[in-house]
């Protein structure tokens, strides 16, 4: 009797012996079923290591670059710096020879008057800026004009003549009739012996 055969997955497979009364498709049955069973279970094993590694490949790689509290923070609205008016030579200038600093010249009642203000260091030194005896003037180059302290009937002129004090600051009024003195000019104070130029009008 000449050998039976089967091709199975690529390879030759030869019937297992079988018991009397056994027909051939059972036993072909039982050797392909062993055989399916190995392949599911390899690819069982595929479909599991496949679901495991999906994940891993799924997460994005963490970010390159510096995180939110490393950037750098945007810089706050620096403080504004007002530079005082008479620094340097004109400042110590002032301190030294006639005692005084904080020197400013501002328009009052609308434009028709300009106060001039300033501060005693050294009441000895500042005595001329309050000396009644002398007519103070404001010079405004620019204008073409030069004003004066205006007298009131029953005030008197404005400007302040008591013996100056350490540490108090003192101020005088000169009429601007016209209002030709503009915020902005650069004008001169003259009283007497002092000079203050280059003072800008507020």
């Amino acid at each position: 009797m000449s050998t039976v055969r089967w091709r199975i997955g690529g390879e030759v497979a030869e019937p297992l012996p079988r018991s009397p009364g056994t027909p051939p498709g059972r036993v072909l049955a039982g050797r392909s079923h062993r055989t399916l069973g190995v392949g599911v279970v390899l690819g069982l094993l595929v479909m599991s290591a496949a679901s495991v590694a999906s994940p891993a490949l799924a997460q994005s790689p963490p970010p390159t670059g510096a995180s939110s509290q490393d950037s750098p923070r945007p810089l706050n609205a620096r403080a504004r710096y007002r530079p005082e008016r008479f620094a340097g030579r004109a400042g110590r200038y002032y301190k030294l020879v006639f005692g005084v600093d904080d020197l400013s010249v501002r328009l009052v009642e609308s434009g028709d008057l300009v106060r001039f203000t300033w501060r005693v260091l050294d009441p000895e030194k500042a005595r001329v800026l309050s000396d009644k005896r002398l007519e103070p003037a404001l010079v405004d180059p620019g204008a073409g004009v030069s004003l004066v302290v205006p007298a009131m009937e029953k005030i008197g002129k404005l400007r302040q003549d008591a013996p100056p004090e350490a540490g108090k600051s003192y101020w005088m009024t000169f009429s601007n009739k016209g209002q030709k003195v503009k915020r902005g000019d650069h004008v001169s104070i003259v009283i007497g012996m002092f000079r203050a130029e280059g003072l800008v009008v507020d």
